[in-house]
């Protein structure tokens, strides 16, 4: 994919650019007089010439090392934002000038091995930190690919040739063959069949499809093989309109600033203006003269820039990272996730989210005094069992036996027939029940209709004998999740295509604030825009391409691993467990990560309030003043509580 091989260049170009940079910084830190006035070697290293040799391996890491920061730097000039990056040209740019202007005559200190380290450990930050995240989203692309490359076009001989879908148009005719997905959007115009389009629409039960019905382009059809004419191709196709909504939420998301740049953000200020003001102070105010005026300039704003910045937020993220992969979590989205402790209202899509996205067995009802509630199951599950639709298959998995079956015959859209240990055994749809005028009136029967659950009849020799209720399976954990997350004062709801019925059961099951039914996918992503309205923080949870665009539009996209590659492409951060309770640890993940990096910038950037001022001669009256040598022994200091702190974050 484009997106995945950009991310993984600019990974191997930070990489690349860090281990050169390293490399020269080794001479570097040699060839420097206050590195060797420190270890007490300047006169068996210097040599004549040395500084210039020392000028050009710095130039070559100023330039090729700090190139990303420039880049950088630029961006956030052009968008008025200054965070990191300009902190970091800021400091490197002015260690670079003024040091190259002692080596070639001014008086003063070089900050070459200043700029060096400072340019390594801010390269090394960066990589970890995209390393740890994975790449931008690929959510189009996969739109794209979940439709079949070729189509059975039928020509006007009546043969069948696969053609690229590029070639087709509208008013031509294709053949969708049993299980293979729906090329174009178009209307049947021979056969019938049951199409599941759950993952397109969010209605859980496959639609039984005769002709005259409408067909979407990717869903997937079920047993029968029909024919379609095509009505709608390309930009007018429903997953092109999918695709125009993923990138519409896309590029209105916002882009919020991440806590490193906002520490950054206030630290350019402070080196900027305290620079400025050192220099002012000292050349006018003093008899020190220019040289020694720019000289504690150059050192404050060099120091305003701690190392242990770069690695403050990266380390965090990567065992952050690390401790959301072992609990399931897979984050994609550094910024998001951050938001993620901020969630006011969670939005969890039904089909495949907090169900399970399969038919199955919930309730059983004996009709008759002959037949208990196992004999029911086992004599519908034998004639289930020769069928391969997915409401057989769920109720064959409830069943521990079976009978065998003769004379075995499917009546496409009312149900099944066949002989059963001698007996005449048919298991049909209200529908048929309601051609026949067969009257149905038991209390539990109305009930589980009410809950929009789907029934099939037992029908034994022509009398009903008993009723079987299907419906979506909730996950165990849903309950527990909406639960935890409601204690946390976080609104729970539920934005689903299926029909009112079955989402006010299941809404009623989990213990959900409030629900919205039948909604289509463009209107999904409108929703989560109406929830954001009302000024809260929002998380979507989705599993289906109709999810795509809400979970780009929301505050925070949380994916079901288990989901389509799209909703998981358009999600920030992806639950591989398919457990809606892992969006409780989402959460609580994300505040104990906020926290540990509030610390270790707290830490590394502290040192500050007591280095600068003395950078800038505040004790100089008293003989005290921070010589590049001090500095650096404060900043080694600071990168290693940095560094030891990040180890202790837990999930709680």
């Amino acid at each position: 994919m484009e997106g995945g091989h950009v991310h993984s260049s600019m990974i191997d170009d930070l990489k690349k650019r860090f281990w050169v940079s390293l490399v020269i910084t080794i001479p570097i830190l040699i060839l420097s007089p206050t590195i060797q006035e420190l270890v007490g070697l300047g006169k068996l290293i210097r040599f004549p010439g040395d500084l210039y040799v020392l000028f050009v391996l710095s130039s070559i890491v100023y330039f090729y090392g700090g190139y990303p920061f420039f880049k950088g730097f630029y961006n956030q000039l052009k968008s008025r934002v200054p965070g990191m990056d300009t902190l970091i040209s800021v400091a490197i740019t002015s260690a670079y000038l003024y040091s190259s202007a002692v080596v070639f005559g001014l008086m003063g200190e070089v900050f070459f091995w200043e700029l060096a380290t400072l340019i390594d450990i801010m390269l090394i930050g960066h990589w970890l930190e995209m390393r740890s995240v994975m790449g931008a989203s690929r959510a189009l692309e996969e739109l794209v690919e979940l439709m079949p490359s070729t189509a059975h076009k039928i020509m006007s001989d009546g043969s069948t040739v696969d053609v690229p879908l590029h070639e087709l148009m509208v008013g031509d005719h294709v053949v969708i063959k049993p299980g293979e997905k729906v090329p174009v959007d178009g209307e049947i115009v021979r056969g019938t069949t049951s199409i599941d389009e759950s993952m397109l629409t969010g209605e859980s039960e496959p639609i039984f499809k005769e002709v005259g019905a409408e067909v979407i382009g990717g869903s997937i059809n079920g047993d029968g093989s029909i024919t379609a004419e095509i009505k709608k191709t390309g930009k007018d196709s429903f997953l092109s309109q999918v695709i125009n909504l993923v990138e519409e939420a896309q590029s209105t998301k916002s882009k919020t600033q991440n806590l490193a740049d906002r520490f950054a953000t206030g630290l350019t200020v402070v080196a900027l203006s305290g620079g400025f003001l050192t220099f002012i102070v000292w050349l006018f105010f003093t008899n020190f003269g220019s040289e020694f005026a720019l000289e504690r300039a150059v050192t404050v704003m060099v120091i305003a820039c701690p190392h242990a910045l770069g690695l403050a937020v990266p380390l965090v993220v990567a065992v952050s990272t690390a401790l959301a992969a072992q609990n399931g979590l897979l984050i994609r989205n550094r910024a998001s996730f951050e938001r993620s402790r901020e969630i006011d209202a969670v939005i969890f899509d039904k089909t495949g989210t907090l169900t399970e996205g399969k038919f199955g067995v919930t309730d059983i009802v004996s009709l008759s005094h002959e037949y208990d509630k196992r004999d029911v199951l086992k004599y519908a599950a034998s004639l289930e069992s020769y069928s391969e639709h997915p409401i057989a298959r769920g109720v064959v998995s409830a069943a521990e036996e079976t009978f065998s079956v003769e004379e075995f015959r499917s009546i496409p859209g009312k149900g099944i027939k066949g002989k059963v240990e001698g007996k005449n055994i048919e298991v049909m749809s209200p529908g048929f029940l309601k051609e026949r005028n067969i009257p149905i009136s038991n209390d539990k029967v109305s009930e589980l209709a009410a809950q929009g659950k789907t029934i099939v009849f037992l029908i034994v020799e022509g009398e009903i004998k008993g009723a079987i209720a299907l419906a979506d399976i909730i996950r165990n954990e849903s309950k527990k999740a909406i639960q935890k997350l409601r204690n946390m004062e976080i609104q729970c709801i539920m934005i689903t295509g299926d029909r009112k019925e079955v989402a006010e059961w299941v809404a009623k099951e989990v213990g959900l604030d409030k629900y919205y039914a039948e909604v289509l996918p463009q209107e999904k992503a409108e929703k989560v825009r109406e929830i954001q309205s009302e000024g809260l923080t929002v998380a979507m949870t989705g599993d289906g391409i109709n999810d795509a665009p809400a979970l780009a539009q929301a505050d925070v996209g949380i994916a079901i691993g288990a989901g389509t590659d799209v909703a998981i492409e358009a999600g920030d951060i992806v639950l591989v467990r398919s457990n809606p309770l892992d969006a409780v640890y989402v959460v609580k993940l994300a505040k104990s990560t906020y926290r540990k990096m509030v610390q270790n910038l707290v830490w590394g950037t502290g040192y500050n309030i007591f280095a600068i001022p003395i950078a800038a001669g505040i004790l100089f009256t008293y003989g005290i003043i921070l010589t590049p040598a001090a500095g650096a022994i404060l900043m080694s200091l600071s990168t290693i509580i940095v560094a030891f702190n990040s180890r202790f974050l837990k999930l709680t």
